[in-house]
């Protein structure tokens, strides 16, 4: 059944067909940045506020710090006045349209935080004005945008619907995936109402190539985003159970997998590794873990599958140390080089990354251990700044064992199978050297 638009939509639709609109993105992080670059390449004048001066100010220069955003297309969307950003929230009523993307993560209880999203809708309607378009995209549990933004934003005395519109479509980034990103990935936007769905939807056609999908409510966008993380969280957490247990009966779990997805129906594979990391998947299904408990429910697998998941670091450990045994060394003083300290290859990202876990357990086992990885210049461990080094044969031979905890493509494989004298190897990057390596141990 086609909505037939309110005149207050219909015009703030016209604007956004005609690329009229100015837009507005609200945090310039792993995805505020990358859609205001993608709205801004699309034709619209867009402004880009963020609480950090100094991301502000790099954007402002033209200078990228995020990954999946061309370093070249950011610098001429400056060069063109297309995109500017600021710390200052009253220019929000100069956009037409905005776009929350801001942190929603877990406090130290293991229940969402949603400040951020809540400091950001009380900005909003500080000088929000009739008309406007506001679209939360931060992951968050479902009831979010109508328990907490709808509240913020209709305090004004503006009604949701008819004076301004409301929807929530969640963000599908995945950092450093070469075949999809914001422009290509379909979206999903659910709104308010009819008319508010209609309008964030137009927004998005006039700007992604991907197709966008409406549903009937905000609550319905934010539990399918949810839903997706879960499924990768709970099979995630399978292939590792499998993997620990294949160990045990001495069978090779990615043998296993790689047989099994032979089968053109049924199976989706998915691979074991050190632990989950990111901002996502293994934060995102405690969101509903936490929402379901206003229903008395027990979401029981998700919690299980957590529990497999947060396990797998100190697991790698344990094999560490059996593996260093077997070769008459201790952990207690072992030259450990770990290879890798982002959570996934070839990205930057160590938020949740289960090699910081693995390291603060090497430590306190007094591992002597250095990390490679050409993507992180620096991160934090226990307090103090680590500053990765490069990767050479001479840290290669010297090393009582290689652990490979992210599979980065610029990492030489040749080099590490040669050179190490014994590999720990949690992601299968090795596998194409396996049989030329003679002590080589795998998840």
């Amino acid at each position: 059944m086609e909505t037939t638009l309110s005149a207050q939509a219909q015009n703030l639709f016209d604007k956004i067909t005609n690329k009229e609109a100015t837009i507005g993105v609200v945090g310039l992080g792993y995805v505020g940045l990358p859609l205001a670059v993608e709205k801004a390449k699309a034709g619209y004048n867009v402004i880009g506020f963020d609480v950090q001066q100094k991301r502000v100010d790099m954007v402002n220069d033209g200078v990228n710090y995020i990954g999946d955003v061309v370093d070249e297309e950011l610098a001429e969307i400056i060069k063109d006045k297309k995109l500017l950003a600021t710390t200052d929230y009253s220019m929000i009523q100069e956009v037409d349209a905005v776009a929350i993307c801001v942190p929603t993560p877990l406090d130290m209880y293991q229940q969402p935080d949603t400040s951020y999203v809540e400091s950001s809708g009380k900005e909003i309607a500080k000088f929000m004005r009739p008309g406007m378009l506001i679209v939360l995209e931060s992951t968050t549990y479902p009831g979010t945008t109508e328990e907490i933004l709808k509240p913020i934003l209709e305090g004004t005395g503006l009604k949701t619907g008819e004076d301004f519109f409301l929807a929530y479509s969640p963000e599908r980034v995945d950092p450093g995936n070469k075949d999809f990103n914001t422009k290509n990935t379909p979206k999903v936007v659910g709104g308010i109402t009819p008319n508010c769905t209609k309008v964030a939807a137009e927004l998005y056609k006039s700007v992604l190539e991907g197709d966008v999908h409406e549903v009937s409510s905000p609550a319905v966008a934010e539990m399918e985003k949810i839903l997706e993380n879960t499924f990768r969280h709970i099979n995630i957490a399978l292939a590792n159970e499998m993997a620990v247990l294949c160990n045990r009966m001495g069978i090779d779990v990615w043998e296993v997998i790689d047989a099994a997805a032979t089968k053109p129906y049924g199976f989706m594979p998915f691979y074991p590794g050190p632990g989950l990391g990111g901002h996502c998947i293994p934060i995102d299904p405690f969101y509903l873990t936490w929402k379901a408990r206003e229903y008395k429910y027990h979401t029981k697998l998700i919690e299980l599958a957590g529990e497999i998941n947060n396990a797998m670091p100190e697991y790698v450990v344990s094999r560490t140390m059996q593996i260093l045994n077997k070769n008459q060394k201790s952990l207690n003083g072992a030259k450990v080089l770990v290879l890798g300290v982002a959570y996934k290859k070839d990205i930057d990202d160590v938020r949740e990354s289960p090699a910081l876990d693995i390291l603060s357990e090497m430590s306190k086992e007094g591992a002597d251990f250095t990390v490679v990885d050409p993507h992180v210049k620096q991160f934090r461990l226990n307090g103090q700044v680590i500053e990765p080094v490069d990767l050479t044969e001479e840290a290669l031979v010297n090393a009582d064992l290689v652990l490979i905890t992210t599979n980065h493509s610029s990492f030489d494989y040749k080099m590490i199978a040669e050179k190490s004298p014994v590999i720990f190897d949690t992601r299968n990057a090795m596998k194409n050297y396996r049989d030329d390596i003679k002590n080589y141990y795998r998840l």
